[in-house]
């Protein structure tokens, strides 16, 4: 008779639960650091794949030029995933701390659903489209 395979469900927060409960926490802190540790590798990665260029210069103008835009794009990217992982980091404090899960203007819960798809979300989604339409009405002033 063939093994069973024994599958592990993961863990899901759900809404019966008490918000930000331990099992939420944990699930948040393990989610962030799995993301962080990703990005980490992305970029480790990327600069041992592109370090190869630097040794290499081209008389040709257009290659000149296609590697400088591709080294700016490519800076672009690591800081953003620089800015992210500062963003993880103060997520992770959160959890410590205690305030994560709360929106950071009111101090209501910002909700499991906006935290799983954005998971270093510091604002509801309420008080995030407030500040997105002031943004947008700074700007066209």
């Amino acid at each position: 008779m063939p093994k069973k395979a024994i599958s592990k469900k993961k863990y899901i927060p759900n809404s019966k639960e008490k918000y930000m409960c331990a099992k939420h926490k944990k699930f948040f802190t393990e989610e962030l650091i799995k993301w962080k540790r990703d990005i980490i590798k992305a970029n480790n990665l990327g600069n041992i794949l592109n370090s190869s260029d630097d040794n290499v210069s081209s008389a040709d103008i257009v290659d000149q030029a296609s590697s400088y835009t591709d080294k700016s794009v490519e800076l672009k990217a690591l800081n953003r995933s620089r800015k992210l992982i500062s963003k993880i980091n103060s997520a992770l404090q959160r959890i410590k701390d205690g305030t994560y899960g709360f929106c950071e203007e009111t101090g209501e819960p910002i909700g499991l659903k906006r935290l799983m798809a954005r998971p270093v979300a510091t604002l509801s989604i309420e008080a995030q489209e407030r500040h997105e339409r002031d943004e947008k009405i700074f700007i066209e002033d």
